[in-house]
């Protein structure tokens, strides 16, 4: 008989179906792509961040396999007790020459750490955060767990971010915020951002892990702006337009040996393996050749958003591979989920927490590896809800 604790956690199970809370795993049985067995059946998936159609490439394959037979399988420790290794080592020196020549770049297992480590090394009990109210939740737990001051602001809102700057008596202050938003596929204002960092003393750390290999020729949110600064600190990950896995952080260097010697999500984390920074190295060989990839994404997009009109949902305005198709109610975006399904199109319902409640939406992620026809099927199969 379960004992009273585990009936709590069952009680809030069942709620949690009951509000169309429940998440659900769903398994691939193949490779990524734009065709994948999921849970048995071969679909159209528009349900993976593998932006750049890299994640199966046979480069990318060839270079993880040779750096297996040579590397091994595993780092064995941190990067700093004996776990960094020469691809490390030379995976960073190209991603620095690639995103900002001037700065240092730093690898990460994760995205989740790269920010923890960020946040964690520049804020304190005597640091406010200033963060959009859309930012990803590693962004948010970083700053709890640098007990740094919340102070968030409405999402997308300069002014109301000047305001609460102004009326901050902080000894320091840093603003965070995603370039590409998850969950609507929207541009942070960067320009905008920077200059108040520049007129407030403040970091200015950017979460751009949906723009880093998309935008900027590649390069990220920040380049397509034209941004430099040494007070930006850029983080981009590595599993999605990039097809493999990890993150890095590239600032100036100072930003980087702090983290290096303070950050503890970095100092207590054994390395990736070295194989995937082998395969990262030819990741980053596509990514600066992939104008014709990011331009066929571009078109996608941009067919995507035409025939999708009209449709009684709200699309909300986005011209990256984020389309969010705002439907409203949890149940409502569950079934039209299962809908697509039901046609063998997988797309994601995306529900509260992950999004405002009232919002719930269906999140469709664009890959250059889709065609024209994998995009109208999609567009058919929504107006035919």
């Amino acid at each position: 008989m379960a004992n009273a604790l585990v009936r709590e956690l069952e009680r809030d199970l069942d709620n949690r179906r009951d509000e169309g809370l429940q998440r659900i795993r769903r398994t691939l049985d193949s490779a990524q792509g734009t065709r994948p067995i999921v849970d048995g059946a071969r679909v159209l998936a528009f349900a993976s961040n593998d932006y750049l159609g890299l994640a199966c490439d046979p480069a990318l394959v060839a270079a993880a396999r040779e750096g297996a037979a040579r590397w091994g399988v595993g780092a064995g420790a941190s990067h700093l007790a004996g776990g960094h290794q020469a691809p490390h080592a030379a995976l960073e020196a190209r991603l620095a020459a690639f995103v900002a020549p001037d700065a240092r770049a730093l690898l990460f297992s994760t995205g989740y750490l790269a920010n923890l480590a960020i946040v964690t090394a520049l804020a304190d009990r005597e640091t406010a955060v200033f963060a959009d109210r859309l930012n990803h939740a590693c962004l948010n737990d970083a700053v709890l767990l640098a007990r740094a001051q919340h102070v968030r602001y409405p999402h997308g809102d300069v002014d109301a971010l000047a305001a609460r700057l102004r009326a901050s008596t902080a000894r320091r202050k840093v603003i965070a915020t995603d370039a590409v938003f998850s969950m609507d596929g929207d541009l942070a204002p960067l320009p905008a951002l920077l200059e108040l960092a520049e007129a407030h003393d403040a970091w200015l750390v950017v979460d751009d892990a949906h723009g880093f290999g998309v935008l900027g020729d590649g390069r990220g949110t920040p380049s397509h702006f034209g941004l430099r600064s040494e007070r930006l600190v850029h983080m981009g990950t590595l599993g999605k337009a990039a097809g493999v896995a990890g993150a890095f952080a590239c600032a100036h260097p100072a930003v980087i040996e702090t983290i290096v010697q303070r950050a503890r999500p970095y100092v207590f984390t054994t390395a990736a393996p070295a194989m995937l920074a082998c395969a990262l190295l030819a990741s980053l060989d596509l990514i600066e050749q992939g104008a014709a990839r990011r331009q066929r994404l571009v078109r996608s997009v941009a067919r995507l958003r035409e025939r999708m009109e009209p449709l009684r949902w709200k699309l909300l305005p986005s011209q990256t591979p984020i389309q969010a198709l705002v439907v409203g109610g949890n149940d409502s975006a569950v079934a039209l989920a299962s809908h697509l399904w039901s046609q063998r199109i997988y797309v994601p319902a995306m529900r509260p927490p992950t999004v405002p409640r009232g919002t719930a939406r269906l999140r469709i992620s664009l890959s250059a590896a889709h065609t024209d026809d994998d995009v109208d099927a999609l567009a058919a199969a929504l107006r035919s809800a």
